[in-house]
């Protein structure tokens, strides 16, 4: 990961701000605006702080979302606020941002992102995405997912510790049925139980 005129001005993605930093990643250049932004005041980790990370880790989280089309849940004012979910790729992006088209039931459609980099992972990044939000389908086949997945939160009278031992209770159960699950936090308030499978069903 390069960086470039840390000061430069002329964001083109993400926040209306005048200040903003490019990054090379992945052999792309991507604009990180805003990168001073406190995303967890409470640590007085930044903007710029979680891409960093997100490079860091990027194997294994282009494992668990490259080629998928994504929602975007964006906490534009960092982790302390609500976010806000976004299903349309923003106008404006990136050439090499990939887009899929989703139906849904109501009849309405959106192009949803789809990362197949470390650069698309930091454009999402940068849009306020904290926690990623791929669907269980690949954008080549949206019609057959590929994924299982359970997911758990919590209720009135329901404590998280009833919520992990139900999530490795559902890891015992699809293991005995020859299939490999995944237990994992869902990045908000509950766990999610992964597995993958062949796409054979709609």
């Amino acid at each position: 990961m390069a960086q470039r005129n840390p000061s430069c001005t002329g964001a083109t993605y993400g926040d209306d701000v005048s200040r903003s930093h490019v990054l090379e990643v992945a052999g792309r250049e991507v604009t990180i605006t805003n990168p001073d932004k406190l995303i967890f005041a409470a640590g007085g980790h930044t903007k710029l702080d979680l891409v960093r990370y997100y490079v860091a880790v990027g194997d294994g989280a282009l494992r668990g979302v490259t080629g998928r089309p994504m929602v975007l849940k964006r906490f534009v004012k960092g982790i302390d606020e609500e976010a806000f979910f976004q299903k349309r790729a923003p106008s404006k992006r990136p050439d090499w941002i990939e887009v899929a088209t989703l139906r849904y039931r109501s009849g309405l459609t959106a192009d949803e992102v789809v990362v197949r980099d470390a650069a698309g992972l930091v454009f999402v990044v940068n849009l306020g995405c904290i926690d990623l939000n791929q669907h269980p389908v690949l954008a080549e086949d949206l019609e057959h997912p590929d994924e299982l997945r359970s997911d758990l939160d919590p209720e009135p009278g329901v404590d998280w510790k009833q919520i992990v031992d139900v999530a490795l209770v559902a890891k015992e159960v699809l293991e005995d049925h020859g299939l490999t699950a995944w237990p994992k936090t869902s990045g908000s308030r509950g766990f999610h139980v992964y597995t993958r499978i062949d796409p054979l069903w709609s």
